[in-house]
């Protein structure tokens, strides 16, 4: 693993800790939009996402592009599950997942390079590419969505809202709670360098997914009978959560399978097709236990558990 400084790929831990200990997520480095207003315009064809199949954040965006009807319009490539060395790689994968279909790179960071070559960054996915000026347009997974939602809807004729404007300040209250105590909470957890930190980030992931559980009474999704974009970004999460939170990111207090409405409102989303196709039980596994050698040095991948639901 490691990052680049100056254009140059450093090996180092991808892992940042603030000084009480606690996991410290680095800012995504392009934050550019797409539409009329924007060096971006759209147009079919000009777009390529790059991803991960085992990333949630980058799940997210395949979400996106499957539901928003993008998937004739924004090309993609997927990176193999393993993080090591050299970070994100194009090798292929043994279902044949993998390769950069653009310039036919080796590694992630190779595209950033391309994209800027003195940058010191994170090599992190997802990454929204522009294939005419070849530079990267936006890689903050919370972006790519919004652009998705809205930028294309002319285009595609798709006029879906996940974040419709009468309930934008309930997404906006949700999705803060969600990505600080659970989509970033399960790191927190996970690469928390001391008892006090994990102590703290395994007791606020679980005071909030027991939260949700009671909000989902009686009522399908997260605001009601439709889905939205709160919904979109926790279920990635809660998707991976006792395949591999669980046990390797020590998330262990109780599974999603032992929430009734948690598990139910999993099971519903996952019935999605853009959600169901775009989600990989492999790399997922893969990907935790294989990469991350200080939390599993062995890099043994367990063969459980036997039913994800």
């Amino acid at each position: 693993m490691g990052r680049l400084v100056d254009g140059k790929w450093v090996k180092t831990s991808i892992v940042t800790s603030d000084n009480e200990g606690r996991y410290d997520r680095v800012p995504r480095t392009f934050r550019k939009i797409i539409g009329h207003k924007s060096p971006y315009p759209v147009e079919s064809g000009r777009y390529h996402l790059y991803i991960s199949y085992a990333c949630p954040w980058a799940h997210r965006t395949m979400i996106y592009r499957h539901l928003k009807g993008l998937n004739d319009h924004i090309s993609f490539s997927a990176v193999h599950p393993d993080m090591l060395e050299f970070g994100w790689t194009f090798e292929k994968y043994k279902d044949g997942n993998g390769g950069d279909d653009l310039y036919g790179l080796s590694f992630l960071h190779q595209l950033y390079q391309k994209a800027q070559k003195d940058i010191s960054t994170s090599v992190t996915v997802p990454v929204l590419w522009d294939k005419k000026t070849e530079t990267i347009v936006n890689n903050e997974s919370s972006e790519i969505i919004r652009i998705f939602n809205e930028a294309f809807n002319e285009l595609t004729k798709n006029k879906v809202d996940y974040y419709p404007e009468k309930l934008k300040n309930e997404i906006d209250e949700l999705n803060e709670l969600i990505y600080e105590n659970i989509n970033n909470g399960v790191y927190l957890c996970g690469f928390a360098q001391n008892q006090n930190s994990y102590d703290e980030a395994v007791t606020k992931l679980f005071k909030n997914l027991d939260h949700l559980e009671l909000r989902l009474e009686g009522q399908k999704f997260l605001l009601g009978e439709e889905i939205t974009e709160a919904d979109l970004r926790l279920i990635p999460t809660l998707l991976r959560f006792d395949l591999v939170y669980f046990t390797h990111f020590k998330c262990n207090i109780r599974r999603i399978k032992d929430y009734k409405n948690l598990s139910r409102y999993t099971l519903e989303l996952y019935k999605v097709r853009a959600i169901c196709e775009t989600t990989n039980f492999d790399h997922i596994k893969r990907h935790y236990y294989y990469s991350h050698e200080i939390i599993n040095p062995k890099r043994i991948i367990p063969l459980g558990p036997e039913d994800i639901f």
